[in-house]
């Protein structure tokens, strides 16, 4: 995240709290952030707290759009992965910087027409994490 850039973002707590606003200083290795919310207040954020932090086109979504579960990009960089969630919600889509180490790590939704452009998944709120194996490669 390049600092001092704007981020439309919706922090989904485990409790299943959401936080809608605006975000300068989230960065993955960071324990908390700020988001500024629409009414001007700002709040603390500490990751631990989340389920995963949803960087949105924009905050009213479409509600009768119903997000596609799979992997519908015909190019995308990045594994496949499915993560799902204590909570038993199960998303789909690509990752490019999936690591055991930190607090989370990024993907990009499965459905190209969902309103989130990227995900934080907050790695302590996951009770799976599938990525798609690696290509065999023969031995010569």
């Amino acid at each position: 995240m390049a600092s001092g850039t704007e981020n439309k973002v919706i922090a989904h707590y485990l409790d299943g709290t959401l936080l809608k606003g605006t975000t300068r200083d989230f960065y993955p290795r960071k324990a908390k952030f700020r988001v500024e919310t629409a009414n001007g207040d700002t709040q603390v954020v500490h990751v631990e707290e989340l389920k995963a932090l949803f960087f949105v086109r924009n905050f009213e979504g479409r509600p009768e759009y119903r997000e596609r579960k799979g992997f519908f990009l015909r190019r995308s960089k990045g594994k496949k992965v499915m993560v799902e969630f204590f909570d038993g919600e199960v998303i789909f889509g690509f990752t490019s910087s999936y690591s055991e180490k930190g607090y989370g790590f990024f993907m990009r939704p499965g459905d190209p027409d969902s309103n989130n452009m990227k995900i934080f998944v907050v790695r302590s709120s996951t009770k799976r994490v599938k990525i798609q194996d690696q290509p065999k490669v023969a031995a010569s």
